[in-house]
């Protein structure tokens, strides 16, 4: 496919979202045209496969907005992998949201896909950036577009929410990623992203290296590391379908798949093995991987606990890129999917449950699996591949950052994720547990059911998903060649 379809895919949710406007009044209609623009960018994005898999690098600059910073869109593998999950999830959610929204009573359902839409546009810019300035612009779009989706309810909880989840990652990009970016252009003289990295010819040392390098990652707010995490947990006062926007889809898998984006076309895999740049940030990771999941187990909150899960799951990801190793990228690269697919189930799973009882808690959860056992399977199959035991589809992505860790001689993050797995077991496995094995609540009604099908169907197609990944994972290995073991 010629590469001006790379502006065209990323205009196409956002021109759509304009109709979307205006056929408010028909809700079928409305719903009906997200879902088939979904398809229709995903089929556009599927069509560059074969040519970024055999080494093309297509590239389309619209026009420049200072000397040497252009709006440039150029698509390689990574950026590959995370527009074709957003792009997919898009579909499924939109689906989900209908039945959720429907059935809560949701007021602004218009506004609402409006938003989701200018959300998939920015993220799909994202994927597709050739360089740091049109990197930034679409990471604010992203921002500025998912605010109104985080205030959704517009009561005093979700106005604090969204105050935090603005506040944070405003700072963090103006104030971190910013400034980084003027300093690669003053060391380099370039902002494109480039095979091997800039930095290789900077003269850059350690020191400076890593502090560049944790500008760069902290200004990557939506990556969601200690201490600049609170925005994720503040942001679950909106409806779940945003929750799953937020954790599967667009919002914090931009954030990691930056920081992989960085690794290796800002920074280069091999400069930074050499210098040791990234380590520090390779244990700022590790904390959060393992502070997250202990606050995890603390939360009675359903929502809340699979956004500290998040927290810590969006970390292994960074530990992939920090490792400095190719299979670190590997895994890294391939946790975006594998995450993708087992949160959005959980989440879904989470809002079908409040859509048919209304409750939040997991102390609330007991007996429920008799009334939807469809919901708590999916559940059941979705925490089994975040804690990376087969047949699910995460134990790859696992297995190639630990193999990663390995090759970079890092032993100590093989426990890390060893430890963290067993922790993914205690917070996460509790809920079918209790929803299976124990007694139902005496003032549990015996008429509950499934929620509306429009919830239950999405979350059981991204439940087989994880099965489906597992049994067939060359499509990820074959697009993420260059870092994949020969």
């Amino acid at each position: 496919m010629t590469a001006l379809w790379l502006p065209l895919l990323v205009a196409l949710p956002a021109v759509m979202s304009l109709v979307v406007a205006v056929s408010g009044r028909w809700p079928n209609l409305r719903e009906g045209v997200s879902v088939a623009t979904a398809l229709a960018l995903l089929a556009g994005i599927a069509g560059f496969i074969g040519d970024v898999t055999a080494g093309a690098r297509p590239s389309f600059t619209l026009f420049e907005i200072l000397p040497g910073a252009s709006l440039t869109f150029t698509l390689e593998p990574i950026g590959l992998l995370f527009a074709m999950i957003a792009s997919g999830l898009w579909s499924l959610t939109t689906v989900y949201a209908a039945g959720y929204m429907r059935g809560n009573a949701e007021h602004a359902q218009t506004r609402f896909f409006v938003c989701f839409a200018l959300a998939i546009s920015a993220a799909i810019g994202i994927a597709f950036a050739g360089n740091l300035m049109t990197l930034f612009i679409f990471y604010e779009m992203l921002t500025l577009s998912t605010y109104p989706l985080v205030t959704h309810h517009g009561d005093a909880e979700s106005r604090d929410g969204g105050r935090v989840y603005l506040g944070i990652l405003l700072t963090t990009s103006i104030g971190f990623f910013l400034p980084a970016t003027v300093a690669t252009w003053l060391l380099t003289g370039s902002i494109t992203f480039t095979d091997g990295g800039l930095m290789a010819g900077s003269g850059l040392g350690a020191l400076g290296a890593g502090l560049l390098y944790a500008l760069f990652l902290y200004g990557t707010g939506k990556a969601a590391l200690m201490p600049f995490h609170r925005w994720l947990p503040a942001a679950m006062v909106a409806p779940t379908p945003v929750s799953a926007l937020l954790h599967a889809v667009a919002v914090v898998k931009a954030g990691v798949f930056i920081v992989l984006k960085l690794t290796v076309y800002v920074f280069g895999v091999d400069f930074l093995a050499e210098t040791g740049a990234s380590q520090p940030m390779m244990w700022i990771a590790t904390i959060t991987v393992l502070g997250a999941s202990l606050i995890a187990m603390t939360k009675d909150n359903l929502k809340a606990r699979l956004a500290y899960s998040t927290v810590s799951q969006l970390s292994y990801i960074v530990l992939g890129a920090t490792m400095a190793s190719s299979l670190g990228i590997l895994g890294g690269s391939m946790h975006i999917a594998m995450h993708a697919f087992a949160k959005i189930t959980l989440f879904f799973c989470a809002g079908a449950i409040y859509t048919a009882t209304h409750r939040k808690n997991v102390s609330d959860l007991d007996g429920l699996g008799y009334a939807m056992p469809i919901t708590f399977s999916a559940f059941f199959i979705a925490s089994l591949s975040l804690i990376g035991i087969p047949p699910m589809g995460g134990i790859w992505s696992k297995w190639y950052l630990m193999e990663g860790a390995a090759d970079a001689g890092h032993i100590a993050i093989i426990l890390v994720l060893s430890l963290s797995s067993l922790l993914n077991i205690v917070y996460l496995l509790e809920i079918p547990t209790r929803a299976f094995f124990h007694n139902p609540r005496p003032d549990t009604p015996r008429n509950w059911q499934e929620a509306p099908w429009a919830c239950v169907i999405p979350l059981s197609i991204t439940a087989a998903g994880c099965i489906v990944w597992f049994l067939y994972p060359l499509p990820f290995t074959a697009l993420l060649s260059p870092w994949a073991p020969q």
